[in-house]
């Protein structure tokens, strides 16, 4: 069995209500179909986790997560439908495991301290907060293979500018961590050595927070985001008025 072969596919760590989610199969972490369904079982049994408040997604070393894995997808056009069942059946996973991500009921954080690419970016977008070293850079670039990134750019497009979605699909370019705060892809930029100090407090932090709150919040603005105005507040309003009545926040009332 090669080192490789060996390696887990997705490691855990617990510690104060923050599980840390690494990807294995260093040092390209590629989201295989084998990947997806590790990951995407972690991320549900963490959703329904009590002991588990916050998700941090990490892919350690130079590359965050260098996307789909190309040569599995290559090796099954050697089917007899060209690898069309298996494409299907990829993308579909991975459709639905970047769904989970963004509506997990936890908040989701990405720590990316290399490169982040095609479905490696496309799983940064999804998450809720996204922390990246200096070193960290972002692209989809599936025209630079004959391709689009079409799927990756669902998310993306959902964190930043359609210009700058377009600019980024279309040319195929590496953007660096700058660019992608400006452009809201991030939250923020660290030194590559105080970057995973910075995300565990801040993770930690909203550990603290009540869960049944956080959960119905971050549900509600993600559905009021792509509503009117009008609706968007008659959506928000009677949520408001349920987490003042939670039994789990009342100790922070104000007292008479």
């Amino acid at each position: 069995m090669n080192q490789m072969t060996a390696e887990p596919l997705v490691t855990q760590a617990l510690d104060q209500g923050v599980l840390t989610v690494s990807l294995g199969r260093a040092p390209a972490h590629p989201l295989s179909r084998e990947m997806i369904a590790a990951l995407h079982g972690v991320i549900v049994q963490a959703g329904q986790a009590d002991d588990v408040r916050v998700i941090v997604i990490h892919g350690s070393g130079r590359i965050f997560c260098a996307g789909h894995d190309l040569k599995e997808i290559a090796r099954h056009r050697a089917d007899a439908d060209e690898g069309r069942e298996y494409v299907e059946d990829l993308f579909q996973a991975c459709s639905e495991m970047m769904i989970d991500i963004t509506h997990s009921p936890k908040p989701t954080i990405a720590m990316v301290e290399g490169i982040a690419t095609a479905a490696g970016l496309q799983m940064v977008a999804a998450c809720d907060l996204a922390y990246a070293s200096v070193d960290a850079t972002f692209c989809l670039p599936g025209v630079q293979n004959g391709g689009f990134c079409t799927t990756p750019a669902v998310a993306v497009s959902r964190a930043i500018g359609r210009k700058a979605v377009m600019e980024m699909a279309l040319t195929g370019a590496v953007y660096d961590a700058d660019w992608a705060l400006v452009n809201g892809l991030i939250n923020r930029v660290l030194a590559a050595d105080q970057l995973p100090k910075h995300v565990h407090d801040l993770a930690t932090t909203l550990a603290t927070r009540v869960p049944g709150t956080v959960s119905k919040g971050k549900q509600t603005l993600r559905q009021h985001l792509d509503l009117p105005l009008r609706e968007a507040y008659d959506m928000a309003t009677p949520v408001m008025v349920e987490h003042f009545m939670d039994p789990d926040r009342r100790k922070y009332d104000w007292q008479a």
